[in-house]
């Protein structure tokens, strides 16, 4: 039986998701070997053609004119496409810049910035577009696997389902699912932020008035390794299953009614401290469908309300 072509291209990432791909170890020459003809990888082949391929997998998200003309390319050489790592499903951590326009960024980084010397010679880098995009904004997508990076073991089983033709054994359970700290009722009052003060290693982040967001994230790390090393979950899976199959389920209002539930911090207090801190919980899938077309999000408006507050408008 002929391997399948696996091609494999990068848009604008951080190649983090490449190196989930080479930190398969021992698995990879086997998949390579038995299952996948790999034609096509920026990171370990100079290959620049995108050539004929079974398989494309793309990640990054779309931020350039460089990335829709890759994207295309991709689309028209391979039969079937995954959508791979957080960026091209949701849009990634440079998502967050979803709140500011372009020039903004732009100025911040290279103009108002202290370290950096402007000069008036040409830039020849790809055209930034208005803003960053997922990757089925601009193409078709086959397959979504989310992850920043995806797990070895759920790239793997990912690869080899589609091989074999039927449904990837991977779970569609929260993070929370994994993780071995218990939800207990406490008497808090008021929210910690996760820098202020040592935690409970048992006790649930959420108990102790910090906020975490695994209950309503995707679990595509395995055994949720922040909570279990002491950090809060901040979602880069991308949303859980509720939220993104509920029009009216958002990510602060569980996450506040459970926070609320578990300790004597009002409701209110814990969403204005959400909205306070968005672009770090939601960097992940700011640029989300899932998010933006959510009567509840208003991502924008959240973010410059707080510079306001920090400017003292």
């Amino acid at each position: 039986m002929p391997k399948a072509k696996l091609s494999i291209e990068w848009l604008s990432g951080c190649s983090g998701c490449e190196v989930a791909f080479a930190d398969l170890h021992e698995d990879l020459p086997k998949v390579l070997k038995d299952e996948v003809e790999l034609v096509r990888l920026p990171i370990l082949l100079d290959t620049k053609e995108y050539v004929s391929a079974d398989i494309g997998m793309i990640t990054g998200s779309i931020r350039t004119e460089h990335d829709i003309k890759a994207a295309h390319a991709m689309r028209e050489s391979c039969e079937t496409i995954i959508a791979f790592g957080t960026c091209p499903v949701y849009g990634g951590p440079h998502g967050g810049g979803y709140a500011h326009t372009t020039k903004e960024l732009l100025d911040r980084s290279f103009i108002k910035n202290p370290t950096t010397r402007t000069t008036e010679s040409p830039c020849h880098v790809p055209q930034l577009l208005d803003e960053s995009r997922t990757l089925d904004s601009e193409i078709d997508v086959d397959i979504y696997m989310p992850g920043c990076p995806p797990h070895p073991a759920f790239i793997i089983e990912g690869l080899r389902g589609l091989l074999q033709g039927r449904v990837p054994k991977i779970g569609q359970q929260n993070v929370c699912a994994e993780c071995s700290r218990n939800m207990e009722k406490t008497d808090i009052t008021t929210i910690r932020r996760s820098y202020e003060v040592k935690f409970n290693s048992h006790l649930c982040f959420l108990s102790q008035g910090c906020l975490c967001f695994g209950s309503v994230a995707l679990d595509r790390c395995r055994k949720a390794p922040c909570p279990t090393a002491g950090v809060p979950c901040f979602a880069c899976g991308g949303p859980s299953m509720p939220v993104i199959l509920e029009p009216q389920m958002d990510i602060w209002t569980l996450v506040a009614e459970r926070m609320a539930h578990l300790t004597n911090i009002p409701k209110e207090d814990i969403i204005n401290e959400i909205k306070k801190q968005a672009k770090t919980h939601y960097a992940y899938a700011m640029v989300s469908p899932i998010f933006r077309h959510k009567p509840t999000s208003l991502l924008r408006k959240w973010v410059q309300q707080s510079q306001n507050v920090e400017k003292g408008d």
